[in-house]
């Protein structure tokens, strides 16, 4: 079950059956429901995410405002790479928008495969670099929009 999904999914594209085979037995599917945080900021990453079905947050937490959403994914997206990177934590919170079901791939073990297989490794990362600098992006236009609707601030320190 698990490998057919990856098989249709164009991240896990040129990679061969015996390599899809090994991944879809390191993972598992999870379910989330409405509101249910599927990883908080600052806690151990130790998984990658496809998701298959639904809509997720990703959410950095505000003191004066409360959380506020950076970017949502939904089916089909890739999510958390945190777990590459040292020192293996989250950056945001992830929070189901909606009923939502992932696919969970071991990231630890996932670790091991591209550092073994140079080939592997490459084409991992060069598929995570397009999606970070996706979401890059995104962001970027985000500020942007965010920014240009503030009204400007008075000038402080002069008489008119």
């Amino acid at each position: 079950m698990f490998e057919e999904i990856l098989v249709r999914h164009p991240f896990f594209h040129q990679l061969n059956p015996d390599q899809l085979r090994e991944i879809a037995l390191h993972c598992e599917q999870l379910n989330y429901e409405t509101g249910e945080y599927i990883f908080k900021e600052g806690k151990k990453a130790d998984r990658f995410f496809l998701v298959l079905h639904g809509q997720v947050a990703l959410e950095i937490h505000d003191p004066g405002r409360g959380p506020l959403i950076i970017q949502t994914l939904c089916d089909e997206d890739l999510m958390g790479w945190s777990w590459l990177f040292s020192p293996n934590r989250w950056h945001f919170d992830a929070r189901a928008v909606k009923p939502t079901r992932l696919l969970a791939i071991e990231g630890s073990w996932l670790h091991e495969q591209i550092e073994a297989d140079p080939k592997l490794g490459y084409l991992f990362m060069s598929r995570v670099a397009q999606i970070m600098f996706d979401r890059l992006q995104a962001t970027r236009l985000q500020l942007m929009d965010i920014y240009s609707k503030e009204p400007a601030q008075p000038m402080r320190g002069r008489k008119l």
